[in-house]
C-alpha cells in the first residue's frame, strides 16, 4: 500500500464494517490490477487518510458511528472532495437520490454484481483523475497570474471584458501603443493563444 502511494498509483479505498466484505472486495479489485486499502469505519480511515492520494472510495452506507452517507456528503463539501461509490444491503429511493445529489458516482445494492461494481469504480477513478487534472491546471494558471504586474492584471480584466485596445487606452490613460505592449506581455505570460482563450482563463481564475 505504501509503495503504491509512493508511485502515485490510484488506490481503491474500501470502507465497510464487515471484514468478509472488505476482503472479498479487496480480492476483486486486486484481481484486475487495482491497488486497494481497507478500513472498518470512517474514523479508522481518517486516521490513515492522505487527501492527496489519487483514487476513489467504495463506501458502505450503514456504518457504526458516522454513516457512509453522512461522510460522503461531508467529503463533497470539503477542500478535498473524493469520487465515491456507495454500497448497502438496504437502499431506498430517498437515500439514493440524496447520495447522487451529493455527487456519488453510483449507489449499488449488496450483494453487488462484480461487473457493476468494477464499472462504477472505473468511472470513479476517471472522475477523480479529471478533477485532479483540472485542479492542477487551475493551480498553474494562478501561478502565472501571480507573476503579472498590476498593470497587466488590469489589462487582462479589460480584454476579457471585451474592450478594444483603443477603449482600454482611454480607460487606463495610456497610449494605445503602450497598451498593446502590456497586452502582449500579459498574453505571453498567461500562455493565452487568443482573446477567447483569455476569456476562458479569466473565468477559471474567478472561481
Amino acid at each position: 500500500m505504501i509503495d503504491d502511494r509512493k508511485r502515485g498509483r490510484p488506490t481503491v479505498i474500501i470502507i465497510d464494517d464487515d471484514e468478509s466484505v472488505r476482503e472479498a472486495l479487496k480480492g476483486l479489485f486486486e484481481s484486475v490490477g487495482l491497488a486497494t486499502e481497507t478500513h472498518g469505519s470512517v474514523s479508522e480511515f481518517l486516521v490513515a487518510d492522505d487527501p492527496h492520494q489519487a483514487g476513489c472510495i467504495v463506501l458502505d452506507i450503514r456504518l457504526p458511528g458516522q454513516s457512509g452517507l453522512e461522510f460522503q456528503e461531508a467529503l463533497a463539501k470539503s477542500r478535498h472532495p473524493r469520487s465515491v461509490v456507495l454500497i448497502s444491503a438496504h437502499v431506498d429511493v430517498a437515500m439514493a437520490v440524496r447520495a447522487m445529489k451529493a455527487g456519488a458516482i453510483d449507489v449499488l445494492t449488496k450483494p453487488v454484481r462484480e461487473q457493476d461494481l468494477l464499472e462504477a469504480v472505473n468511472r470513479a477513478l476517471a472522475s477523480d483523475s479529471a478533477r485532479r487534472e483540472e485542479a492542477n491546471q487551475t493551480a498553474a494558471l494562478r501561478l502565472r497570474y501571480s507573476k503579472l504586474t498590476e498593470r497587466e492584471r488590469q489589462i487582462l480584466a479589460l480584454v476579457a471584458a471585451g474592450k478594444l485596445n483603443k477603449q482600454i487606452a482611454a480607460e487606463v490613460q495610456l497610449a494605445e501603443a503602450t497598451v498593446k505592449l502590456h497586452r502582449g506581455h500579459m498574453m505571453r505570460k498567461m500562455r493565452a493563444s487568443s482573446v477567447a482563450d483569455l476569456v476562458r482563463i479569466a473565468g477559471i481564475l474567478e472561481r
